[in-house]
């Protein structure tokens, strides 16, 4: 049996993949809970304490019934996870898949992405593991020297394959210079995929290709420290994987200040 796992989006974040249907892309300022529950009165549960706490309007249901496994008290665990404190989380996700919880997303300062880690961490018994992936928000005049730097443009890659084409190292080649103005400034890399073949390949190949884009970074004088990466595979597309275009965009490299 599957064991239980339902994804909160937070606050106008992008959609991740749901089990039994396919999601859809929230509105801005919309939560979209998505994913696979054993039963109704589960499913029941989880929304009327989304809709509480953040408002029934707001909440889009893409839940799905399915038969998956509970662990212990896993109904009441979830209940007190959705706590008035994911709301200081902007650009987030929830994901809770059986024991396992992860959350991602940006916060105000450092004081609340460690608060809101101790606060899910306490509510749960220690048989649960807690993925700590907030960041603190940058300023807003940083991320727009990335955001305008990259200008919306794809950094290509050879088909299948981690290795940068000219055109996209013509592109990195400005990133690296604004880069070197935000010194004391990490930076986050994040490649994705589309949808198209096994999930895991696509993670492994958005994972190379960030780290190629570090390497090419650091040839051009950024500190390889100050470059975090990680592989997001397809599961925080921006468009629609089921036309040529949409995969396209979805297919990228992203920027983003880390803490």
């Amino acid at each position: 049996m599957k064991s239980y796992a339902i994804f909160l989006l937070l606050a106008a974040a992008v959609p991740c993949r749901a089990q039994a249907q396919a999601p859809q892309t929230p509105m801005p300022g919309q939560i979209l809970a998505t994913g696979t529950l054993a039963d109704e009165a589960a499913k029941a549960a989880v929304l009327a304490r989304l809709r509480e706490l953040y408002g029934t309007e707001r909440v889009v249901d893409q839940i799905a019934i399915g038969n998956v496994a509970v662990p212990a008290n896993w109904n009441a665990y979830v209940h007190k996870l959705i706590a008035p404190n994911l709301k200081l989380i902007s650009r987030g996700q929830i994901t809770v898949d059986g024991n396992n919880v992860s959350v991602r997303g940006e916060v105000a300062n450092e004081a609340q992405r460690q608060q809101i880690a101790s606060d899910i961490a306490t509510s749960l018994n220690p048989t649960y593991i807690v993925n700590n992936g907030l960041r603190v928000k940058a300023a807003e005049a940083e991320q727009g020297l990335l955001d305008a730097a990259l200008d919306k443009r794809i950094i290509e890659f050879d088909s299948g394959k981690a290795t940068i084409t000219p055109a996209g190292l013509a592109i990195l080649d400005e990133m690296a210079a604004v880069m070197l103005k935000l010194r004391g400034r990490k930076v986050e890399v994040i490649g994705h995929t589309d949808d198209t073949g096994l999930r895991a390949s696509n993670v492994a190949l958005s994972q190379a290709r960030a780290e190629a884009v570090r390497a090419y970074l650091a040839s051009k004088g950024i500190v390889a420290d100050s470059v975090l990466v990680s592989g997001q595979g397809p599961d925080r597309p921006v468009a629609s994987n089921a036309t040529a275009d949409g995969r396209a965009r979805n297919r990228r490299i992203e920027f983003r200040i880390a803490q």
